[in-house]
């Protein structure tokens, strides 16, 4: 007996990640894959995409042994892992980022992070953090699993098979990139269709009738925000970017790169498939044939699509309408301009370079890491130059962000901390009582103003850029080097990070990152 292609995809099994962790080796491997039905070469995580869930309880120590197993020299072949939104309190060298906080590993090496997180749980990922080599495909989620969560007595379910990743997906390689890349497709759980293309396997999440579910959205985008929605059914959010917050009932959210959230969902429909649905912001929009989309299957269903009809939302998520679920003393005086610290960063863009206070940020050839350890004390005297804000320890900070609207709206990501978001984007207000907490914001549009806070606990030097990789890249980015003169202390690094410079710079030419070209237009 045969079956056509769209038969068979609906045979599949529903999708449910392979997890690893806490203690784990991880390889970086290229390999071609195909998850809309185009063959393309990628470097991945473990040979899959997304990469494999690593999750572990409350108060576990992370012992993942990264190796760079890459071949192919059309893309990066050097590489480091970044855990975004693990604070990394006195590990700085294990936060990951290429030539901010260490040296690439280089291939047929190995390096190991070994980090705790103290007093975090929630939903995290991890990626790539040189170039743009996690648009090629290296990128996971990560989750940290809290045994007395506050809000388990509101789900069921909450396990490998109730994560949900959101992805742009492109059909050429990060280095073939036009000026302006344009994905081709969504992947729902490293699945998806493409306009005009066959009726490939799409991701498929059961539930049973009666029971409540946790699903862990994480926006693990190059570039792509989603609007997130499941036909016929509301969401409740419990979790921002790893922080609770009050129970908030939507009906759709807008997810952008970095971003994540825990929502509640009740499976109380008749049994039947139902449409997940992702709108995309830069993908051909539109759910024909199942793009931009996966299934919500109910036990009992049949293997089909679904044909439940697209409704327009009426409760959509707004940001201020997230708020932390225990009071805290939020840093500074609950004016305007209020905290020990303002900085002020303004966003440009040039031709193809970003900038923030006219500055392009280039990497520096020697980590910023590295210059503190080797003995500079002074964030003035760290390079690169005009990039390093100072930022003296246990103070209250204020970051003011207006809003740069070209190629957004563009997720901003502090390393080392949440942040409160005191004033969100598209609101003239401020919420010094209650703001909700997390570690990606979005800089809205044209005209809007974004206003975070947060307090220096955590020395070291910590990346703030924007999250669409792209721009990253292209210099959207400054370091908060926090408390310089007590990084040495606080935070020793192991002889294996101190090797990795020494290794990467006596490697083949062939295996290092291209630096940044000097852009014309902004101040040098």
């Amino acid at each position: 007996m045969t079956y056509g292609f769209a038969a068979f995809a609906a045979l599949l099994p529903a999708i449910a990640f392979a997890a690893i962790g806490p203690v784990a080796d991880l390889h970086i491997v290229n390999k071609q894959i195909a998850p809309d039905g185009f063959s393309r070469d990628t470097t991945l995580a473990g040979g899959t995409f997304p990469g494999p869930l690593i999750k572990a309880n409350k108060g576990d120590e992370f012992k993942i042994n990264v190796y760079d197993d890459l071949t192919d020299d059309r893309m990066e072949l050097s590489t480091s892992i970044h855990w975004h939104g693990l604070f990394q309190h006195t590990t700085n060298w294990a936060d990951g980022v290429s030539f901010v906080t260490q040296c690439p590993v280089v291939p047929q090496h190995s390096f190991l992070y070994d980090f705790h997180a103290p007093g975090q749980a929630g939903t995290f990922w991890y990626h790539s953090h040189i170039a743009t080599q996690y648009c090629d495909g290296l990128r996971g989620p990560l989750v940290i699993y809290d045994p007395a969560d506050p809000y388990a007595y509101m789900y069921d379910v909450d396990d490998e098979s109730t994560v949900i990743t959101l992805a742009d997906w492109y059909h050429y390689l990060s280095s073939d990139a036009p000026t302006i890349p344009a994905p081709n497709t969504t992947l729902i759980n490293g699945l998806g269709r493409t306009v005009n293309g066959s009726a490939t396997p799409l991701a498929v999440v059961s539930v049973v009738q009666g029971k409540r579910y946790r699903f862990r959205l994480v926006g693990i985008s190059c570039d792509t925000n989603f609007v997130f929605s499941i036909d016929q059914h509301n969401l409740t959010i419990i979790e921002a970017d790893g922080n609770n917050v009050l129970p908030l009932l939507v009906d759709s959210i807008q997810v952008l790169a970095g971003q994540r959230y825990s929502v509640v969902v009740q499976a109380n429909q008749p049994i039947d498939n139902y449409w997940i649905r992702a709108q995309p912001n830069d993908i051909a929009q539109g759910f024909d044939n199942g793009r931009n989309s996966a299934i919500l299957r109910y036990n009992g269903a049949p293997t089909t699509d679904p044909t439940t009809p697209l409704v327009n939302s009426t409760m959509p998520m707004v940001e201020t309408n997230l708020h932390v679920s225990v009071m805290s003393i939020n840093p500074g005086n609950p004016v305007p301009g209020g905290a020990d610290i303002n900085i002020r960063l303004v966003s440009s863009i040039n031709n193809t370079y970003f900038a923030m206070n006219d500055v392009i940020f280039v990497p520096p050839s020697v980590p910023v890491l590295l210059q503190i350890m080797s003995g500079v004390k002074r964030a003035q005297d760290l390079l690169p130059k005009g990039s390093i804000y100072g930022v003296e320890r246990n103070k209250s900070v204020e970051l003011v962000i207006p809003a740069l609207g070209l190629a957004g709206p563009h997720p901003m990501h502090l390393h080392g901390h949440a942040f409160s978001v005191v004033r969100s984007a598209g609101s003239s207000t401020y919420n010094f009582e209650n703001p909700v907490r997390r570690d990606v914001v979005s800089m809205g549009n044209d005209g809007d103003e974004v206003t975070i806070r947060f307090f220096t606990d955590n020395p070291g030097p910590w990346f703030f850029h924007c999250h669409i990789d792209w721009h990253l890249a292209a210099g959207f980015a400054v370091v908060l080097a926090e408390d310089v003169a007590d990084v040495p202390l606080v935070d020793p690094t192991p002889a294996s990070w101190k090797a990795l410079c020494p290794t990467y710079n006596a490697s083949s030419p062939s295996v290092h990152v291209r630096p940044l070209p000097k852009a014309q237009g902004f101040p040098q």
